[in-house]
């Protein structure tokens, strides 16, 4: 499922070049950034900090936002314990500059728990994402584009803690707010198909598990195409589902 996540969130931003909707990315890293990666990132990124705390101090917006692409950064290139520390440091700022229902707080909230996910503490990102999806529902809506990507979180979080049960109706409320609001072949609404059918693959549901690939195969072979890299994971998907 790892490298078909991978490939569907690749579509996804893709397809927003076209001028389609898909999330906000959580990073909130900014237009102009370079398309730079690992460890020059981080250091394009440090430099942006600097500069922001040096020209408009610690607590501006501008600054909190920097100091959270910096996170994202240093978890892009693996640096696991410091995109946790910033992370921290990042959400504690957020809450006392801007408070705990400001959207940046309820993003850096979010990255937080991820951050924890990444390290292989999923135990402790699901309550945090608990709590920033009630508040994104609450603050932005129950089907914002963020708050659909913070239950899916959420959901992937469940199952990464030995929880696939609880998953399963969290996806299936995000596959069908996706469906509803992007449409049934954008690549974010194929990807929670997919995510619902792993889980009852994980749960001991096969038959609705190929049902639900069956179904995202056809979707993705008619929005993606019969040769892009998701459609053909997803027929090795489907083939093992179906071979038990």
């Amino acid at each position: 499922m790892r490298s078909l996540r991978e490939e569907l969130r690749q579509a996804s931003e893709e397809r927003s070049f076209a001028g389609l909707p898909m999330p906000r990315p959580d990073s909130g890293r900014s237009a102009d950034t370079p398309d730079l990666a690992g460890d020059d990132l981080v250091a394009f990124v440090e430099r942006q900090v600097a500069e922001h705390e040096q020209d408009l101090g610690p607590d501006h917006p501008d600054t909190l936002r920097s100091r959270n692409n910096l996170a994202g950064a240093c978890l892009q290139a693996g640096h696991l314990k410091q995109a946790v520390s910033l992370s921290e440091r990042n959400l504690a700022d957020s809450e006392r500059v801007l408070g705990a229902a400001d959207p940046h707080t309820l993003t850096c909230r979010n990255n937080l728990a991820g951050a924890y996910e990444a390290e292989g503490a999923p135990d402790r990102a699901v309550p945090l994402y608990e709590s920033a999806l009630a508040a994104r529902e609450r603050v932005l809506g129950p089907t914002d584009l963020l708050t659909l990507q913070c239950r899916d979180n959420l959901a992937r979080a469940h199952v990464l803690t030995g929880n696939p049960v609880l998953a399963v109706p969290l996806h299936e409320r995000t596959l069908a707010d996706r469906e509803r609001v992007l449409g049934a072949d954008h690549p974010d609404t194929l990807l929670s198909r997919c995510e619902l059918a792993h889980v009852h693959h994980v749960v001991g549901n096969p038959a609705r598990s190929a049902e639900l690939f069956t179904r995202a195969l056809a979707d993705s072979e008619r929005g993606l195409g019969p040769g892009h890299p998701a459609t053909r994971r997803l027929r090795e998907l489907l083939a093992h589902v179906q071979g038990g």
